[in-house]
């Protein structure tokens, strides 16, 4: 029947904050893993998918090749600097039409031309 009195001494004391503290503690790092798992694993789901996905069609200026017509010509609005400060940053722009012509030429790589390796020696 004293043992009792013991706890609530020890109870009073603040003798079982440190297990609550370590109670507290052991729930909060379990959430911030288990957080980062799942920012883990959603960065490892986006990543899949962009391997996944076919490249898009995009000329030099970056537009989408939709943008452009049978000739090459760019339809898509631009913001254009027409105005500049003493360090020469633009100041204003202006909507205008995009400049780019679509490469349109032989691909590159398909080109080359290597003579074989041999020794004439």
């Amino acid at each position: 029947m004293e043992w009792y009195w013991w706890v609530l001494i020890v109870f009073w004391m603040g003798g079982f904050g440190w297990a609550a503290d370590t109670g507290r503690t052991a729930l909060r790092t379990r959430h911030e893993r288990r957080l980062e798992r799942l920012e883990a694993a959603k960065r490892e789901r986006l990543a899949l998918e962009a391997a996944n996905r076919p490249p898009e069609p995009v000329c030099g200026c970056t537009h989408h090749l939709a943008k452009h017509d049978k000739q090459g010509k760019c339809h898509e609005r631009v913001e254009i600097p027409v105005a500049w400060d003493e360090s020469k940053h633009p100041v204003r722009y202006e909507s205008g039409q995009c400049n780019c012509q679509q490469y349109v030429g032989p691909q590159p790589l398909s080109q080359v031309f290597a003579e074989e390796l041999t020794d004439l020696a």
